[in-house]
C-alpha cells in the first residue's frame, strides 16, 4: 500500500501503510445487492506487497489483507443499508488456501508474528461487528478451504462448504509446516465451533482436510449444498440473517474520506493524533487530542460532519498510528501516551456519544473505538501513560491511561489551578470492553466490584493526582520536584530491559482473571506462535517452513521440551 500524497516518506526505509481505497483494490471485489454484500476473494498472483513470491490458489498476504480491513470498514460505515455479508471466491474450486506459505518463508520473525496479529484483529472485527453492530457474514467456501482460508471463514456467522466430492475443509500447518493454525483457527475450532477434542485432533493433522458430510458432521462448518444448489442456497442464507438484523434500510452512508497524515523523520502526523520518535530512546510519544472545535450535539450534525466528527476521526488516527509504529517501528519499545486539550470537551462529546448510542452512525463509530483501543490492548509494547499539566485523560481518553501498563499523574502543590485532573464518564463503564470481555476498570482491579464501585461513586468529579492515586486510577503521582527524575529512570529502567522477556510478561498481566477466545487467541499469538515460529523445526535450514515445495522432507529434533 503506497502512502497518500500529504505523506513524506522517511529517507531511510520504505514503510508499509495501511490506506487503500476500492478503486485501489488487487485482490478483493465488493458488490451490494440491497441488504447482501459480496465480499469476493480474487487474489492477483503477480501482486504480492513484497517481491519473491506469487499469491497462488487464493493464498494471501499482508497486503490482502489491508484490503479486506478496509472493505470491512467501508460496508460497516458507507453502507448502513447492508446487514448481511456473503465472504466467497471467484476463483473455480478455490475458497482460500490461506496465508503465502513462501512469502512466510522469507519473511523475518517480526513480520511472520506481525502479520499473524492483523490478521486476526481484522477478523476478530468481523466478529465484534456480528456481536455489536447487526451485521451478519457468511462464508460461502465454493471450493478448498485451508489454514488461514479457513480461519476467515471460521469468524463468520455460517459456513456453507460446497458438496462437490473434492472441496474439503483444513488446517494442515502442524503436518505441512511445523507450527500452529495461525492460533486464531486451533482457538475457534474448539472455542467457537465447539469441534470435540479427539475430532480436532484428527482434524489438525490431516493435510488433505475434511470433506462436506464430516465436515458437518463434525462441527466443522454449518450447511453443505450440491453445486447445482450452492449459489441459491447461500443467497437464502444471507436473507435470513440479513431480515435479523436491525441496520437501517433507507440510512445515508458516512465517506470514509482518506487520513490527513504526514510521514516524516520525527515521526507520523495526524490532525488529532501526533506520534513524535525518539530511537535513542527507542519510545514514541503518542499524544491524543481532546476535540478542537464546537462538536455537533444533535444526530443530524453528527452524520453531517460525517468523518470530522472528532470520536471517529481520533479513532481512525489513533488506529492507523497504532499499525504504522508496529510495523515499521520494530525497535520502538515503549510507547508514552499522553493527551492535550480541553477535558469538558471530551466529556460533552462522551455525553453525545451516550445520548445517540442507538443511532447506527454512533453504534458503528463506538466500534471503531473499541477495537482500536483492543488493538492498543494487544499491542506487543510497553505502553505508560503520563498526565501532566495540559492533559485531558477524561472519559473515552483516560481509557488510554487504563489500558497502559503503568500511568504516573504529576501532582503540584503550589498550584492548584494548574494540577491536572482525571475524570471519568459513562463511556468508562462498559461502552469499550476489551477482548477478555471486561471493562479496563473491571481489569484493573481483576473483577472485583468493589474498587469499581468507588470510582463509580466520584462519576463526574475532576480527580487530581492524590485522589486518583487513592481511588487506585493511576500507578503513582509525583510532585513536580520529584517528576522529571522518577519519569527518566521509569523510562531507562524499562528500556534495559529484554523486550521478548517483556513482550511475555505484558501479555500475561494485561488480562487477568477472565478468559476468552480473544485473550486465547493473542496469549498464543504472544507466546506459542512466537516461540514455534523461531524453533528450528520451523525455520531452521531443514524446517518444514523452509523447505516446503522443494521436494525435501524437513528435518526434526525429536527432543520435546
Amino acid at each position: 500500500m503506497q502512502a497518500p500524497a500529504t505523506s513524506t516518506p522517511a529517507p531511510t526505509r520504505d514503510l508499509i501503510t495501511y490506506d487503500t481505497h476500492p478503486e485501489k483494490y488487487r485482490h478483493w471485489r465488493l458488490a451490494f445487492d440491497g441488504p447482501v454484500a459480496t465480499l469476493t476473494m480474487d487474489v492477483n498472483e503477480d501482486m504480492g506487497l513484497k517481491p519473491g513470491y506469487k499469491l497462488k490458489l487464493n493464498s494471501y498476504d499482508l497486503g490482502v489483507d489491508i484490503e479486506l480491513y478496509d472493505a470491512l470498514q467501508r460496508i460497516r460505515f458507507e453502507h448502513p443499508e447492508v446487514k448481511s455479508v456473503v465472504v466467497t471466491s471467484a476463483k473455480d474450486r478455490i475458497f482460500c488456501s490461506g496465508a503465502n506459505i513462501f512469502m512466510l518463508g522469507l519473511s523475518t520473525h517480526a513480520w511472520k508474528v506481525n502479520f499473524c496479529k492483523f490478521t486476526n484483529e481484522t477478523r476478530n472485527g468481523i466478529e465484534d461487528s456480528s456481536r455489536h453492530s447487526g451485521l451478519k457474514f457468511i462464508a460461502a467456501l465454493n471450493g478448498t478451504t485451508a489454514g488461514g482460508g479457513y480461519e476467515l471463514a471460521l469468524a463468520c456467522d455460517e459456513l456453507i462448504l460446497i458438496d462437490d466430492r473434492s472441496s474439503a475443509v483444513s488446517l494442515p500447518e502442524v503436518p505441512l509446516l511445523g507450527v500452529l493454525p495461525g492460533t486464531g483457527g486451533l482457538t475457534r475450532v474448539t472455542d467457537k465451533r465447539k469441534v470435540r477434542r479427539d475430532h480436532a485432533d484428527i482434524f489438525c493433522t490431516l493435510i488433505e482436510g475434511v470433506r462436506a458430510d464430516r465436515a458437518r458432521e463434525w462441527k466443522l462448518v454449518d450447511h453443505t449444498a450440491k453445486p447445482q444448489q450452492f449459489a441459491d442456497f447461500v443467497k437464502q442464507r444471507a436473507a435470513a440473517l440479513a431480515a435479523g438484523s436491525d441496520r437501517p434500510a433507507g440510512a445515508r452512508g458516512i465517506a470514509l474520506t482518506p487520513l490527513k497524515r504526514v510521514i516524516d523523520a520525527a515521526g507520523y502526523h495526524y490532525e488529532l493524533v501526533d506520534v513524535a520518535l525518539n530511537p535513542a530512546g527507542r519510545s514514541a510519544r503518542i499524544t491524543v487530542s481532546a476535540p478542537k472545535t464546537a462538536q455537533p450535539d444533535s444526530i443530524d450534525g453528527i452524520v453531517a460532519a460525517g468523518t470530522a466528527w472528532w470520536p471517529l476521526q481520533m479513532a481512525r488516527e489513533l488506529d492507523d498510528a497504532i499499525l504504522m509504529l508496529r510495523t515499521n517501528n520494530l525497535d520502538i519499545g515503549t510507547w508514552i501516551l499522553k493527551t492535550a486539550g480541553n477535558a469538558d470537551a471530551v466529556l460533552a462529546a462522551d455525553a453525545t456519544l451516550a445520548r445517540y448510542k442507538e443511532h447506527w452512525f454512533v453504534r458503528e463509530t463506538l466500534g471503531m473505538l473499541r477495537r482500536t483501543l483492543a488493538r492498543l490492548d494487544v499491542t506487543s509494547r510497553t505502553l505508560f501513560a503520563l498526565i501532566e499539566r495540559g492533559s485531558c485523560f477524561a472519559g473515552t481518553l483516560f481509557e488510554l491511561a487504563l489500558a497502559a501498563d503503568r500511568s504516573y499523574m504529576l501532582m503540584l502543590p503550589d498550584d492548584a489551578g494548574g494540577t491536572p485532573k482525571i475524570a471519568l464518564s459513562e463511556m468508562n463503564f462498559g461502552a469499550y470492553p476489551t477482548v477478555n470481555r471486561q471493562t479496563r476498570l473491571e481489569t484493573r482491579f481483576c473483577g472485583e466490584a468493589e474498587p469499581v464501585s468507588r470510582i463509580r461513586a466520584a462519576l463526574g468529579k475532576k480527580l487530581a493526582g492524590e485522589e486518583a492515586a487513592a481511588l487506585g486510577l493511576v500507578t503513582a503521582a509525583p510532585d513536580d520536584l520529584d517528576w522529571d527524575d522518577e519519569i527518566r529512570i521509569a523510562l531507562e529502567e524499562r528500556a534495559s530491559l529484554s523486550p521478548d522477556a517483556l513482550t511475555g510478561m505484558e501479555a500475561n498481566l494485561r488480562f487477568p482473571v477472565a478468559e476468552t477466545m480473544e485473550t486465547r487467541v493473542f496469549g498464543r499469538l504472544s507466546a506459542w506462535q512466537n516461540w514455534i515460529f523461531i524453533r528450528p523445526n520451523a525455520v531452521g535450514e531443514h524446517g518444514a517452513l523452509k523447505v516446503f515445495g522443494s521436494g525435501t522432507k524437513a528435518k526434526f529434533n525429536w527432543e520435546r521440551v
